[in-house]
């Protein structure tokens, strides 16, 4: 008994001295981030940790568009290849949209049509959209509006030099580093510090800025925080008013926030929604900014987004990813263990995929994984087995 209360002792200071030391380093954020991800089980952010976190809600349009069922609707079962892949990584969601319409759809592991997941990245495409958005309404001059307009911290140095445009198109030249599994990389920090605009403030110049490419979470979150200095509106709300009920959403949808006090959303990622709703965004710029005949999104906006910005870096517009595969050129949204909406408009195709991985193998490009040109190359297969 003696021992059982010594080492209980000697647990409960070494706990409180563990505790003490993270908050004296500051990296006292890894105490939500044991609780909400490790202890789980997991390694990483996983799909429904959204229900871990604080959430804004975005509601649903009040006038709901289901989407209609093409006259083949799941008429073709998955090949061989996707079915192996949707059970082998973890597929929750997978949809095939043709000519505006269900043309196939099946959801698996307990998931169903409705079911939220985390878009993670996907979050970024609409980001940038509502950074155009801005710029349409007046709030934002251009592309080339410096962000020390809006954003104090950055109006020395190299990052006088940055601008709106800059963010968008992932060339801010900070010092960000994009590392989703050790715990000490900013980006940990952001996803689990309960204050994201300090994270932020505290970036540092690498490079000059509008230069190169650089996948960077931070300048999406960044971008965030313009918008939201410009417009005079919280992202969630503008967001909602922008795309989110105008594109005729069934669902209401969440967005994470750093923390009920600072109300900051981490835009870089985090709306949960379901494979449907998602795949509305990417019928927006399929049709060039218009939804019902109405202009939504100036068209010159869209063209802009889903073309490369740099020469040496075509895989990426204003944030949209860019990819070319049986001679067709298609752009996508893009997420952290999966999660894609996948446009080729002039065949007029919307996929959609969600779960709980992707494949960890490179494609031939060395930029995309291969589940990517898995997921295109079945889909057209069982498209082209109606089409013969």
């Amino acid at each position: 008994m003696k021992f059982l209360k010594k080492l209980l002792k000697v647990l409960v200071i070494f706990f409180g001295l563990l505790i003490a030391i993270l908050y004296i380093t500051d990296t006292d954020y890894l105490i939500k981030a044991v609780r909400t991800i490790y202890m789980k089980g997991h390694t990483t952010a996983f799909l429904e940790d959204y229900k871990e976190f604080d959430n804004q809600t975005i509601e649903a349009s009040s006038n709901p568009e289901p989407w209609p069922n093409h006259k083949d609707y799941n008429s073709v079962e998955p090949t061989k290849e996707l079915a192996k892949a949707n059970k082998d990584w973890g597929t929750v969601a997978f949809v095939i949209i043709k000519n505006d319409s269900i043309w196939f759809e099946d959801y698996y592991d307990g998931f169903n049509e409705d079911s939220k997941t985390n878009s993670f990245s996907m979050a970024k495409s609409y980001v940038s959209g509502l950074m155009f958005k801005a710029i349409q309404d007046g709030y934002i001059k251009s592309l080339d509006q410096p962000v020390c307009d809006f954003l104090p911290a950055f109006c020395e140095g190299n990052a006088a030099k940055m601008t709106v445009g800059d963010l968008s198109s992932m060339a801010s030249g900070t010092n960000w580093d994009e590392a989703y599994y050790s715990p000490l990389s900013i980006t940990t920090r952001a996803y689990f510090d309960d204050d994201l605009a300090k994270v932020m403030n505290g970036l540092k110049m690498e490079t000059e800025p509008g230069q190169r490419f650089k996948y960077a979470s931070g300048d999406t979150q960044m971008l965030a925080m313009v918008i939201e200095k410009a417009t005079g509106k919280k992202l969630y709300d503008y967001f909602e008013e922008s795309f989110w009920k105008p594109l005729g959403s069934e669902n209401s949808t969440l967005w994470q926030v750093d923390s009920e006090d600072h109300d900051l959303v981490k835009a870089y990622c985090c709306i949960a929604s379901n494979a449907k709703d998602f795949a509305r965004y990417g019928k927006l710029f399929k049709d060039h900014g218009k939804w019902n005949g109405k202009q939504i999104l100036d068209s010159s906006y869209v063209a802009l987004s889903v073309k490369p910005r740099f020469k040496d870096s075509p895989e990426y517009g204003y944030g949209w990813w860019l990819h070319r595969q049986i001679g067709k050129d298609f752009f996508m949204m893009r997420g952290h263990l999966g999660q894609y909406v996948i446009v080729q408009p002039e065949d007029n195709v919307i996929i959609v995929r969600l779960g709980h991985q992707k494949s960890p193998n490179l494609a031939s490009d060395g930029i995309y994984t291969y589940d990517i040109s898995l997921y295109i190359d079945e889909a057209y297969e069982m498209m082209n087995k109606v089409s013969k």
